[in-house]
C-alpha cells in the first residue's frame, strides 16, 4: 500500500508515462460520472470540479449524476452493472469499497472484484472535535475525563456503521472508555446536534467540523490519520496519544469490472493531471480534502486491503450488518 507521500510525490511522472495511442477513439459520445451521494458533499465538489476540467481534455460532455441511498450502495451498485466501457464510472468513498461488505446482510456488488480501479483522488482531513462543554484541550485530557465520567459523553455519528460511528466505536476500545454512541440520518444532524451539545464529541470530515471550530462552537483536539495533515500540521494525531489508532478516508474512482486497459490508463491519467491542477488543489484544500492520485494498481492493492483491515475491526467491534 502506497504511502500518502510516496502517491504524492510521484504523481508528476504518471501522465506522461502512460500509453494513450491506443484509445485515439475514446470517447466518442458523453460520459457519465456518478456520485453515489447527495450533492453537495465534498466528494459531489470534487467530482463536479473534475469534471469540468476533464470535459475539455476528452471534449465530450462529463455529466455528473447524484444515485443516492443505501449508504452509497444504491449508485456503486449502478456503476458495477454498466458496460465496462468507460461511459459510466464513478467517484466514491473508501467506505462503500472495504466497509459496507462487514455492514450489509446482503450486498448488490463485492466492492473490490466487481470494478476496474482508476486512480486514488484524495484524502479527506478527518477531525475529532468536541462540544465546548467538555474540559479537555487534548487527546489525553479527553480520555482522562471519559474515564472519570463513564456513560456520561456522547458520540454523534451519521448512523450505525458510519466513519464516525467506526471512529468513536475504535476510540472506546483503544482508549478503554465507555461513551454513548447517538446515530442520526447523516452527517449534518450529528454535527448540528453537536455545536448545539446534545452530543459531546464527533469524528468528522473537517469539511463538517472546521467553520464551526473557527467559530468557536466546536474544539479541536486531534485529527485521526495516521501522519498530521498538511493542511493541519499544527494539529496532532490521535495516535500520538493512542498509538495504533488511524482512520485514513479516501476518494477514489472505478469503473465496471474488465474495463479496457488503455481506457483506464487514459482516464488515470487525465484525472491525475487534473487533480494536479493549482485552481482543484486549492479549491479542495478550501475545504479540507487534500487531492492525491495513484496508478491503476496501486488502488487496486489498498482498497483490497482496506477491505480486509476494515472487515476484521468491524467483526472486532462486534458490529452487525444491517
Amino acid at each position: 500500500m502506497p504511502s500518502r507521500r510516496s502517491v504524492v510525490g510521484g504523481i508528476a511522472g504518471i501522465a506522461a508515462a502512460l500509453p494513450l495511442r491506443a484509445v485515439a477513439a475514446y470517447p466518442e459520445r458523453a460520459i457519465t460520472l456518478i456520485v453515489p451521494f447527495a450533492p453537495g458533499g465534498s466528494t459531489d465538489i470534487l467530482a463536479r470540479v473534475v469534471s469540468d476540467h476533464l470535459a475539455r481534455a476528452l471534449r465530450q460532455p462529463v455529466v455528473v449524476e447524484n444515485r443516492t441511498g443505501a449508504s452509497g450502495n444504491i449508485g456503486t451498485a449502478a456503476v458495477a452493472r454498466s458496460a465496462p466501457d468507460g461511459y459510466a464510472f464513478l467517484f466514491n468513498t473508501m467506505s462503500v469499497h472495504t466497509m459496507n461488505h462487514a455492514l450489509f446482510a446482503a450486498m448488490p456488488f463485492d466492492g473490490v472484484r466487481d470494478f476496474s480501479a482508476i486512480t486514488l483522488l484524495a484524502y479527506v482531513t478527518n477531525t475529532m472535535v468536541v462540544h465546548p462543554s467538555i474540559p479537555a484541550s487534548d487527546v489525553q485530557g479527553f480520555i482522562d475525563y471519559a474515564r472519570a465520567n463513564p456513560g456520561r459523553i456522547a458520540y454523534a455519528s451519521a448512523g450505525a456503521g458510519s466513519t464516525n460511528h467506526l471512529c468513536g466505536a475504535l476510540f472506546e476500545k483503544m482508549a478503554q472508555v465507555a461513551m454513548v454512541h447517538v446515530p442520526y440520518r447523516g452527517g449534518a444532524p450529528a454535527v448540528a446536534d453537536t455545536v448545539a451539545g446534545q452530543t459531546q464529541l464527533i469524528f468528522t470530515a473537517g469539511t463538517q467540523s472546521l467553520e464551526h471550530v473557527k467559530a468557536g462552537k466546536l474544539r479541536l483536539l486531534a485529527v485521526t490519520e495516521a501522519k498530521r495533515s498538511s493542511l493541519l500540521p499544527d494539529v496532532p494525531t490521535v495516535a500520538e496519544t493512542l498509538p495504533g489508532y488511524e482512520m485514513s478516508v479516501w476518494y477514489a474512482a472505478y469503473g465496471p469490472a474488465g474495463m479496457a486497459s488503455d481506457i483506464v490508463a487514459r482516464l488515470n491519467a487525465e484525472i491525475a493531471r487534473i487533480l494536479y491542477l493549482p485552481d482543484v488543489r486549492q479549491r479542495m484544500a478550501d475545504i479540507a480534502v487534500e487531492t492525491a492520485a495513484s496508478s491503476p494498481d496501486e488502488l487496486a492493492a489498498m482498497t483490497q486491503a482496506d477491505a480486509q483491515k476494515w472487515g476484521n475491526i468491524i467483526r472486532q467491534l462486534g458490529i452487525t450488518p444491517a
